[in-house]
């Protein structure tokens, strides 16, 4: 991929079609990856791929009925009309499947992806006997392309993803509500059955607009994945949505523009594996809860722990044996190369061994409280109690008090 071509797409300057695919892409990772928030959290992932799938009949049906009445089969506006009307089908079977029997839901979608898109394939298969069916080019749905993408296509495509990001910013607020407690969401008045159909609808609406640049196999990808890599970096609700929307839209906008300067490669997939970058440097690298970021907490967990049993050992006289616990000891100058505690380790054995003493009086005060079970060794006991318990604690041990300072 020439580097100047991909710079030119990035920046718009490939032509007004690319440029507006490229807009039209990533206007459409901001509505996939700000619904799929919401299916994430109601841990309704599963229901996305059985709308995407559901979608095939209505292609095919509908490049058949347009072929029938005398006009173009590959009308993309007819085209994401019929998988739209095939999607709700499936959507309200899945739903009634699962009210109206003990199946499980995720049983319900099973069957119902499994039987339309069997039926989508079975149709796809009659249209390419038909008359100028083989050149429909209506198996680019499966996996998106942007090949002969008209103007007024990616308008389309645009204009949907606008309004499906509209919508998500006005019941943003019911479906958070309905996503985490949907017990206080009735309580609330809210309806929760229509706020289900909402966000159903929603992720209906971004798979139909999705299908011309992602493909139905591969939409649910784009619908998934930012929400679970938003989940990387925040835990506040408001906060996963937008972040899921910047990565949607930031891998939909790389993944058109590298689609753009290498028109060889496919646009869905390479837009969803924009996503899985995304996913993997989120995986590795995000401050709270990146694998970094998680070796590098039990990193220092391992220095708090020995430096504190090394210092136990200091106060009680015992030898210390263990390598690491020296190379603590004596990183932070509280043992010299001889091992002999300095001052500033003789004074830190003290307080580790007073804080032990305390946090025994402190169990016995608040036997029944939680302050209890906070002691995990490793919290200073400033930490928890105010400077007059501390006192109160000290008096009864016996000596000067304590107050201050950490272990």
């Amino acid at each position: 991929m020439p580097i100047g071509a991909f710079l030119d797409a990035l920046l718009l300057q490939a032509g007004y079609n690319a440029a507006l695919v490229a807009v039209g892409a990533a206007l459409l990772g901001v509505a996939a990856g700000s619904a799929g928030t919401f299916l994430f959290l109601r841990k309704r992932a599963l229901v996305s791929d059985a709308v995407a799938h559901a979608t095939l009949p209505g292609i095919g049906l509908a490049f058949m009925a347009m072929v029938a009445l005398g006009g173009d089969g590959r009308n993309l506006p007819g085209l994401l009309l019929g998988s739209a009307a095939s999607a709700v089908v499936g959507l309200l079977l899945v739903e009634w499947i699962t009210r109206r029997t003990r199946l499980a839901e995720d049983a319900a979608i099973g069957a119902v992806l499994s039987v339309f898109f069997g039926f989508g394939i079975v149709l796809l298969t009659v249209i390419q006997t038909m008359s100028g069916g083989r050149q429909a080019g209506l198996e680019s749905f499966l996996l998106g392309s942007t090949a002969g993408m008209l103007f007024q296509d990616a308008v389309v495509i645009a204009a949907g993803g606008a309004l499906a990001v509209g919508a998500v910013v006005l019941l943003r607020r019911p479906m958070t509500l309905v996503a985490f407690d949907p017990g206080y969401a009735v309580a609330s008045g809210v309806r929760v059955r229509w706020i289900d159909l909402a966000m159903m609808g929603l992720v209906m609406a971004v798979t139909v607009i999705g299908l011309k640049l992602v493909g139905l196999i591969l939409v649910v990808a784009l619908l998934i994945i930012p929400a679970v890599t938003a989940r990387f970096w925040t835990d506040r609700t408001d906060r996963v949505l937008w972040i899921a929307g910047l990565l949607g839209g930031t891998a939909g906008y790389l993944g058109a523009a590298v689609s753009a300067s290498a028109p060889q490669l496919p646009t869905g997939p390479i837009i969803v594996l924009m996503c899985f970058a995304l996913f993997t440097v989120s995986l590795l690298f995000a401050p709270t809860r990146g694998v970094l970021a998680a070796i590098l907490r039990h990193r220092h967990y391992r220095v708090r722990v020995h430096r504190r049993q090394g210092l136990l050992a200091l106060a009680r006289g015992e030898a210390i044996l263990d390598p690491l616990t020296i190379a603590v000891l004596r990183r932070e100058r509280l043992i010299r190369r001889d091992r002999v505690p300095t001052e500033a380790g003789v004074a830190q054995a003290a307080k580790v061994l007073r804080d032990e003493k305390r946090w025994e009086i402190a169990r016995r005060i608040h036997w029944d409280d939680a302050v209890a079970g906070q002691y995990d060794g490793l919290t200073p006991i400033e930490a928890v109690l105010t400077r007059d318990e501390i006192a109160e604690i000290d008096r009864r041990i016996g000596g000067p008090a304590m107050v201050g300072g950490g272990a």
